[in-house]
């Protein structure tokens, strides 16, 4: 068994769409980044790889790269995925926290996790997405932008698995 830490952040700005966990949330900003820019799954991305002393996804698909630009980061968690099952590892399980004040992300979780668990081919039960906000503290709590913290567990797969 082997854990994984990650952490993104990325500003709001007028003129992008938000996309968190590969759904699309209404709101009148979006995060600013070289792909979609979805704090969440870029989290969960690097929890993955550091699950494996693979880097971060910087290191895998580098914002100087035009063939990433605007590119959905769930594509991009299956290429994660990908790696994992050549090293012939599984996700046990992911745990996710959002942190924004705005805007309310209740209705979107569990749409988010269907759209994590079905990337990474494991059970939905496997994947807790979660929103908090800062009480108006710091760059999340006055709008600046968003921010996710991610934490996961991998198992090597054997052969009666």
């Amino acid at each position: 068994m082997r854990i994984g830490f990650g952490y993104d952040v990325h500003r709001l700005v007028a003129g992008r769409a938000l996309v968190l966990g590969g759904v699309n949330i209404p709101y009148e900003m979006g995060l600013l980044g070289h792909s979609d820019a979805d704090v969440l799954v870029h989290a969960v991305m690097d929890a993955l790889l550091g699950a494996l002393a693979l880097g971060d996804i910087g290191k895998h698909f580098p914002d100087t790269d035009e063939k990433y630009r605007g590119i959905s980061s769930i594509l991009l968690l299956a290429e994660i995925n990908k790696l994992l099952a050549d090293r012939g590892f599984r996700v046990n399980n992911i745990d996710a926290t959002i942190v924004a004040e705005k805007p309310k992300l209740a209705p979107f979780i569990l749409e988010m996790q269907e759209n994590i668990s079905h990337c990474l081919k494991v059970e939905k039960d496997l994947v807790n997405v979660k929103a908090t906000t800062t009480e108006g503290l710091g760059f999340a709590g006055n709008g600046q932008g968003i921010a996710c913290y991610a934490v996961c567990t991998v198992f090597k797969v054997t052969s009666h698995q």
